[in-house]
């Protein structure tokens, strides 16, 4: 793994589900930013220094959904890899560019998700 690791922000409400999967994506050697809803998200995404190589939000959020949140997100950042997790997998439409993962999912599945989403050209 490289030195300029690849950074990803979290988005996800429920506290102890953003620790974990923060661990993991650390344990991956990622650098990882949090936030527990779409404003916090929003703020992250609007600081221009700051750099985000994919967001991972819920769908679930309170408020903005993460979908909105993607289109909002996308809005200022055109290119920005987008990453659902979802419990209710199956019923959501992804908009184009983006990705799924259900939940739960196994740190394996999470890993190479992330991974196959930040080596595409």
């Amino acid at each position: 793994m490289s030195t300029n690791a690849s950074t990803i922000l979290v988005v996800e409400d429920d506290s102890i589900v953003r620790m974990l999967i923060v661990d993991v994506l650390e344990e991956l050697e990622f650098k990882v930013l949090e936030a527990d809803g779409s404003e916090q998200a929003l703020e992250t995404l609007k600081d221009v220094d700051q750099q985000i190589d994919l967001m991972m939000t819920d769908v679930g959020l309170p408020g903005m959904d993460g979908r909105e949140l993607a289109l909002q997100a996308r809005m200022l950042r055109i290119e920005l890899p987008i990453l659902f997790a979802s419990g209710y997998a199956e019923n959501i439409d992804v908009p184009e560019g983006m990705h799924l993962i259900g939940k739960p999912f196994s740190i394996d599945q999470l890993r190479d998700k992330v991974k196959a989403i930040l080596e595409r050209p």
